[in-house]
């Protein structure tokens, strides 16, 4: 048997994708034929997932799951490639076996959680649909005594979780139906971090109607507007969707409770798409046959 060499893994790592001993393994079983591993390996579901990690997956879904008592939830993202897959029910049928083992092992740690059995259907999964699919990130939220976690998710898109200190699960999913709607930069006003203040103070500094005003009636304007600031980007100061006649705390504290916090997971978002030139693509694929 032919001794593999490091250069030899290299090469089919950078060809294939595929972890160092997936690829040393298949060397190992191909007697070190470069060509025969990758023929080999292309008979397996390894290979293709793993030829398409590179590709973006920026679409997909945001699933939920809040204990029954409301001690805790989680909210899981889970991507594919594209919008129509996201759709799929064998996509979604997976979706909520992460979510499930997710909430199962109270973690956030989506390495150990996708672990093993999860890795196997997802790979399986990639294989049967013919894209990349990840499991990107997962918030566990927690009630402290006397409070209670709810959940909202719009369209499989948009998943929050709130947290309210008495109230009830209704309530508590009133507001985060607010917060998928409004996505509010944080829940309260002290929540807002010093250096976005600092920015938006710069920014109002900046404005023309500042320009030749004295010291101290530009500090009462940028008081002023600072304060509109938080007032339209903190949860409980922004007017309620549902009833805006009342802010969201006033609604919450109608029912008996106060804000305590939220988390809201949007498919995608941070994530930078690959502009795709479709027309390129059909070109260049009719150009191979």
């Amino acid at each position: 048997m032919a001794a593999i060499s490091a250069s030899q893994v290299k090469e089919l790592r950078e060809r294939t994708g595929l972890g160092m001993m997936e690829c040393k393994k298949a060397l190992t079983e191909a007697d070190g034929d470069i060509e025969l591993a990758i023929e080999n390996l292309r008979k397996s579901s390894g290979l293709k997932a793993a030829k398409k990690a590179g590709r973006t997956a920026a679409e997909g879904t945001v699933v939920t799951r809040v204990a029954a008592d409301g001690s805790y939830g989680v909210v899981v993202e889970i991507n594919s490639e594209t919008d129509f897959v996201a759709r799929d029910d064998n996509f979604k049928a997976f979706a909520d076996k992460v979510a499930d083992a997710f909430f199962a092992a109270k973690s956030e740690d989506v390495a150990a959680v996708t672990a093993g059995e999860l890795e196997t259907a997802r790979e399986q999964l990639v294989q049967k649909i013919g894209e990349n699919i990840g499991v990107r990130r997962c918030a566990v939220v927690e009630a402290p005594a006397g409070a209670l976690v709810g959940e909202y998710v719009h369209g499989g898109r948009i998943g929050v979780l709130t947290v309210l200190k008495g109230g009830n699960s209704e309530v508590a999913k009133d507001v985060a139906m607010h917060v998928a709607a409004i996505n509010p930069a944080v829940a309260l006003p002290e929540d807002m971090p010093q250096e976005q203040l600092d920015k938006e103070k710069a920014i109002i500094l900046a404005q023309p109607d500042m320009a030749g005003k004295p010291e101290q009636i530009a500090e009462k304007m940028v008081e002023g507007r600072l304060k509109k600031y938080l007032a339209e980007n903190s949860l409980t100061e922004q007017p309620f969707v549902k009833d805006p006649n009342q802010s969201v705390a006033e609604f919450v504290k109608a029912a008996g409770g106060e804000v305590l916090g939220f988390t809201r997971f949007e498919v995608g978002e941070g994530i930078e798409k690959e502009e795709v030139d479709f027309a390129k693509e059909v070109m260049e694929q009719a150009g191979r046959r």
